[in-house]
């Protein structure tokens, strides 16, 4: 779904992969080692990728239909019985609809479920606006006792689902649809709120989550061909936010640049704003989508319709240079 065929260097030997399935995968892993961990779907298993799960174990798997509000309800039922469940839906959905019910019964009680959604963001292409979530962050992070992780692509969405059945509480997975390049390394570890320095530079800090890191990327070589080094960070977790990773590059490079598949109110670059603001104030870019709804179309197509892509870092970039 991302710009591809741009940059040649970063591309070679990258495969494509969804990260939804990279989330039924981790789940069957799962629900191998552990008999406590349980699914609950509204009505999309096939498409959120929890139905292999549910042919493997149906004892473990609870279909509840169209009723998210009802699915945040037994999964929170089972969380405080003693089960791991994985809530399944698209994000627009959940937590789109359910909201209140994250809030009330699984954020108040702490309760042990872990959402995960896919389908965030304009990569759902066609399905338009109705269907990409691009709120989903703001109004998650903002909840107590809640963590909230953007995973980069397919083998770092692995590592988030394992990672976020290791800890208690309730868990925010967000993810698109689309197949993505796959460029994260297997052997590196995954800590939920610790973010990753994956490219180290002084003229600028590129923060980006989700898909966006590849764009990032893509960025940076861009930048050096000009001798502009940029820092680039995976800021996967959004919450808890790791202020130490971000403070020590902003005091490095004095300008950053964040880039996000979401509404640029209350997401990532909201959420590093805040960081800086208490912290160390420097120059910021934030690119999102720029406070309007999407539309049908290809997923490339609608990215670059709204800068959201490698070129609008360049040009933010270059207007912090000068």
């Amino acid at each position: 779904m991302t710009n591809n065929k741009k940059i040649s260097n970063l591309n070679s030997q990258i495969s494509s992969k969804a990260c939804r399935d990279a989330f039924g995968e981790a789940l069957l892993e799962l629900g191998k080692k552990n008999k406590k961990i349980v699914a609950v779907s509204a009505d999309l298993a096939e498409s959120t990728r929890c139905l292999d799960f549910g042919k493997k174990y149906p004892k473990r798997f609870f279909e509840v239909g169209v009723a998210e509000q009802n699915m945040a309800g037994v999964a929170t039922g089972l969380a405080l019985d003693g089960f791991i469940p994985f809530m399944c839906s698209f994000a627009v959905f959940s937590p789109g609809r359910n909201w209140e019910q994250i809030r009330v019964s699984i954020c108040y009680n702490n309760a042990n479920v872990k959402i995960v959604s896919s389908h965030a963001g304009l990569n759902v292409g066609p399905d338009g606006a109705t269907h990409q979530a691009l709120e989903d962050l703001a109004i998650m992070r903002v909840l107590p006792n809640m963590t909230v992780i953007a995973p980069s692509d397919y083998l770092e969405t692995k590592k988030a689902v394992r990672a976020a059945a290791k800890i208690k509480g309730p868990v925010y997975i967000r993810y698109g649809r689309a197949k993505s390049p796959v460029f994260t390394d297997t052997q590196k570890s995954f800590k939920i709120g610790q973010a990753e320095v994956l490219k180290k530079g002084k003229d600028v800090t590129i923060i980006a989550c989700g898909l966006m890191v590849y764009e990032a990327l893509m960025a940076a070589e861009n930048l050096a061909k000009n001798k502009i080094k940029a820092e680039v960070i995976n800021c996967h977790t959004i919450k808890p936010i790791d202020k130490k990773t971000i403070i020590a590059s902003a005091k490095k490079t004095n300008k950053i640049v964040t880039i996000e598949e979401h509404q640029v109110n209350g997401g990532l670059g909201s959420a590093i704003a805040e960081v800086l603001t208490q912290n160390y104030p420097v120059p910021l870019e934030v690119i999102g989508m720029p406070d309007s709804f999407g539309e049908s179309g290809s997923a490339d197509r609608l990215l670059n319709k709204y800068k959201i892509n490698y070129q609008e870092i360049i040009k933010r970039v270059n207007k912090l240079l000068k």
